[in-house]
């Protein structure tokens, strides 16, 4: 008897977890889904909604919107390709942060930005 309760238990345990572990939730950590790739104009598309998103958010200056992109090239990070749109705006004092770089993944996905480029 104890070993029927312990297995409905244990089931009941189980079906609950996977409830509430549906579809809707936004999070980092990658899924074994199929990445569809997208061309060089989408990724500089999404490169440019990045942008906008960023200035919006007050993450970088104003001065970024509508910078073109200067180059859009597919780099191997940790064995993994990935879209790398630069982007340059002399109208930034700092030397070191007139280049940014936005990282996607080669789905168009929204990685990271940064002015290091790593």
């Amino acid at each position: 008897m104890k070993f029927l309760i312990s297995v409905f238990l244990a089931s009941a345990l189980l079906l609950a977890g996977s409830a509430m572990a549906g579809g809707g939730h936004d999070h980092g950590h990658g899924h074994s889904h199929a990445q569809i790739p997208v061309d060089k104009t989408v990724a500089q598309t999404n490169g440019g909604k990045v942008i906008a998103s960023l200035v919006s958010r007050k993450k970088i200056d104003q001065s970024w919107t509508g910078i073109a992109a200067s180059s859009v090239e597919k780099k191997i990070y940790q064995d993994r390709p990935e879209w790398v749109i630069t982007y340059n705006n002399t109208k930034v004092k700092e030397a070191d942060k007139q280049k940014l770089y936005v990282f996607l993944t080669v789905s168009g996905d929204y990685i990271a930005a940064n002015y290091t480029g790593k």
